[in-house]
């Protein structure tokens, strides 16, 4: 089962495992990038659209600690558990997406 995590719970779940190279993956597409995204703070931000991550999973390292986010959580769960059947050990959904980003963790970034 797919770990789900809020989004300001995401920072503890990176440190769980100081090790790991924490990654936020964001799968929307590339103009809900550009209406709003997260500001990376201690991890890095990773960008690939959900229908272009089996092309380019190669991109990604299984060692990484990995937490997906979307618009609103259901992409990103889609994509989490893809990652997890591929091999990835460590892999999170943040739960709401980018709106819950918003609403509960960071009022800046604009909600669509």
């Amino acid at each position: 089962m797919i770990e789900q995590i809020r989004p300001a719970e995401v920072a503890a779940w990176f440190a769980r495992d100081a090790g790991a190279a924490p990654v936020l993956l964001d799968v929307r597409e590339p103009w809900e990038l550009q209406t709003a995204s997260v500001v990376p703070q201690g991890f890095a931000l990773v960008a690939i659209p959900m229908n272009e991550i089996p092309g380019r999973l190669a991109e990604l390292d299984p060692g990484q600690r990995i937490a997906c986010l979307c618009h609103h959580g259901a992409r990103s769960q889609r994509v989490a558990a893809f990652l997890a059947q591929s091999g990835f050990d460590t892999v999170a959904n943040i739960a709401g997406g980018i709106d819950a980003w918003s609403a509960q963790h960071d009022t800046s970034v604009p909600r669509y």
